[in-house]
């Protein structure tokens, strides 16, 4: 028997990256998995996005493992459309225990008004958007997990003026999404669903590597290669690494998924080598 042996997982931005790895260490713990992602680029976001092929892959890699997964392409920033795929994977698959509401984009560097937008709508609307399509679902017990970002919560960070107002929308969305999920948690306690933020440091997916955020961490460089950008990462981190790896921030959302967790709620918590300490605002010395 696994940890979390036959709960029905509903996940968004399934395909790839830090959402890939949520459904492939729940479907080895005895999971099934509702995915959805919007295997589309936003054109605002100045790095591709997952594709139709890599949510197909992260299926065959649930059903590798023995488990199944309904998965279809839709649109956080529509809640229709993950209304439709929250209802149709919860009829197929029999029921639904949790929802991570992973989908996100970090459009660092655009000037354009629209980045702002569009980095709130799909990091925070997007949030509240999977939690209504799965809450009619949810039982008594059940997890809601959004993930946030510690980038995202300390000032001077995504929301520096040099990244644009997309790196501002990004951090809005995050720091709504905090205070979000405290409030939810509160919402949903009488019903004993939990609601908890996971906030990574960099993560080593395609955000990570890709040109925006290589120009943030060398500013020094017209045209910085992911070389160039490895030395600079661990000035994020308290630890000695540039990145965590996807399956580490998987490692808590198992837990937040079981019922190990059952008594935990509104939580914040950091999976970040030590990030948010080392970059934290100081108290003034008196």
């Amino acid at each position: 028997m696994g940890r979390v042996q036959d709960k029905v997982v509903f996940i968004t931005g399934a395909a790839r990256g830090q959402g890939r790895a949520h459904a492939l260490r729940l479907a080895e713990e005895g999971a099934d998995i509702i995915g959805v992602d919007l295997c589309a680029d936003i054109a605002t976001n100045g790095y591709a996005l997952a594709t139709r092929e890599d949510l197909d892959e992260t299926v065959r890699q649930v059903e590798k493992l023995g488990r199944r997964m309904v998965a279809r392409q839709a649109d956080v920033r529509e809640p229709g459309e993950l209304k439709e795929a929250a209802d149709a994977g919860a009829a197929e698959l029999g029921r639904l225990d949790a929802v991570i509401a992973q989908a996100g984009i970090c459009p660092l560097g655009n000037q354009d008004p629209a980045s702002f937008l569009d980095a709130v709508a799909v990091d925070f609307n997007g949030v509240v958007h999977a939690v209504q399509a799965a809450l009619p679902h949810l039982p008594d017990g059940g997890s809601v997990i959004a993930t946030g970002s510690v980038a995202g919560l300390l000032p001077g960070g995504t929301d520096n003026p040099a990244n644009g107002f997309g790196g501002m929308g990004y951090s809005w969305a995050k720091r709504a999404l905090a205070s979000f999920v405290h409030d939810l948690a509160v919402t949903l306690a009488p019903r004993s669903i939990r609601a908890n933020a996971v906030h990574p440091t960099n993560t080593n997916t395609d955000m990570l590597n890709s040109d925006p955020m290589y120009r943030v961490f060398r500013p020094d460089l017209e045209s910085p290669t992911r070389e160039d950008a490895l030395l600079a990462f661990p000035a994020m981190n308290a630890m000695p690494v540039g990145f965590v790896e996807p399956e580490d921030v998987a490692a808590l959302v198992l837990f937040l998924v079981s019922d190990e967790s059952r008594f935990m709620t509104g939580m914040q918590l950091r999976v970040d080598a030590g990030s948010y300490v080392k970059n934290r605002p100081q108290p003034p010395a008196f």
